[in-house]
């Protein structure tokens, strides 16, 4: 994620040879892995004519290929845009194109969109890369002209066309922005066509990119595509603290990754009790503390009493029914779960190989044991 269409600005990566057009496959942004490629098409069909385009960062576009060049991923191309054009890479071709335009843009009609004219040559993607070298420059004054306006919004990112006649600049706000007089300043300052596009703090985290607290890149920046609503309840389903620090991720807002295993924790929650569960006892009424779903595991507390007891949910559905019946236990102790102990696994020499000096030692037994003293010549008589 180096080269120089992706937002990271740092060179290109080593071991790329497409020199900085992230066509190798291995550094790109939501890549998508053609698992079509190999499948030959049936006798009479033609090529499915709309190809995914992608350009900076995450953005990408469908585009018609009215002339039917040879394209594969990787191939940068010119598309049409309003005005000029534009210089991209393709993503998707064929068949997997189709299923993706089914996919993202259900209401696609083909005949409306706009074309690729040509594969870029040598001119044009000097252009592009001349125009991603100004970004950085222009969203620095930017951020410049609107703290002097006193304008509450950030620029996040600025993407210039590659005919450098447009420039997209993407803000952040909490409310509405009045830029009017920002968009004449900047266009006296930079001599081009000034677009604003006010995107939320999830899309700017996905744009700019960076490394979540798994240690892992975010996952809005190199595959997932939409953003579902995140609750403060996927964390209470999954026995975590509410704790906003940790939930959060650089976006500010709750981490997507909660809904990813939120459907196994609700089907595993639905064979247990209530967690407003209450059992009744001699020696006092037990309360809920936590729940342990993987273990299926529920721990009470009794009120005055110290200690946690750890009960199965079919015991717990056991004490219920009794105390439904009338009957209260003595205690909860005849219920208790005995949590086994997790053995501890340690080092093992399994190759007797524990000693670094192991070979000096044999070496100096064998040392011993040798005859170094010179060997004794008699006379001749």
């Amino acid at each position: 994620m180096g080269c120089s269409s992706c937002g990271s600005d740092v060179g290109t990566p080593r071991g790329c040879k497409n020199n900085g057009t992230c066509s190798s496959g291995g550094c790109n942004k939501l890549d998508v892995y053609d698992w079509l490629a190999n499948i030959s098409l049936p006798a009479g069909q033609k090529a499915y004519d709309i190809v995914e385009v992608r350009f900076k960062n995450s953005r990408k576009g469908f585009f018609r290929n009215a002339d039917h060049i040879t394209l594969s991923v990787g191939d940068v191309v010119v598309v049409e845009t309003v005005p000029g054009y534009d210089v991209g890479v393709v993503s998707v071709v064929g068949e997997l194109a189709r299923i993706q335009v089914k996919k993202k843009a259900p209401g696609f009609k083909p005949m409306e969109t706009r074309k690729i004219t040509a594969i870029a040559t040598q001119k044009e993607i000097d252009s592009w890369i001349k125009a991603r070298s100004l970004e950085q420059d222009a969203m620095n004054k930017s951020r410049v002209m609107a703290l002097k306006l006193g304008l509450q919004m950030k620029i996040s990112d600025v993407e210039y066309q590659a005919d450098m006649s447009k420039a997209l600049f993407y803000y952040t706000a909490e409310g509405r922005i009045d830029f009017r007089q920002l968009i004449k300043d900047m266009a006296d300052q930079f001599k081009i066509r000034i677009e604003m596009r006010q995107i939320g703090s999830r899309q700017e985290s996905s744009r700019l990119g960076g490394i979540g607290s798994c240690g892992r890149e975010l996952c809005c920046s190199t595959w997932l595509t939409d953003f579902r609503s995140v609750s403060t309840s996927a964390a209470r389903y999954q026995q975590l603290s509410l704790n906003p620090q940790k939930l959060a991720g650089q976006c500010g807002k709750l981490k997507c990754c909660l809904n990813y295993e939120l459907d196994m924790y609700l089907d595993a929650i639905k064979s247990f009790p209530k967690a407003e569960t209450k059992l009744k006892t001699e020696s006092g009424e037990a309360i809920h503390i936590k729940t342990d779903v993987f273990k299926r595991l529920m721990w009470f507390a009794i009120q005055g009493e110290n200690g946690l007891i750890a009960l199965t949910p079919e015991q717990v559905k056991k004490i219920q029914e009794l105390n439904s019946a009338g009957t209260i236990p003595k205690d909860l102790k005849a219920f208790t779960y005995v949590v086994e102990k997790e053995v501890e696994i340690g080092y093992e020499n399994v190759v007797g190989q524990d000693s670094i000096s192991r070979f000096a030692n044999k070496n100096k037994n064998r040392n011993k044991n040798k005859n170094w003293s010179k060997p004794k010549f008699e006379p001749k008589k």
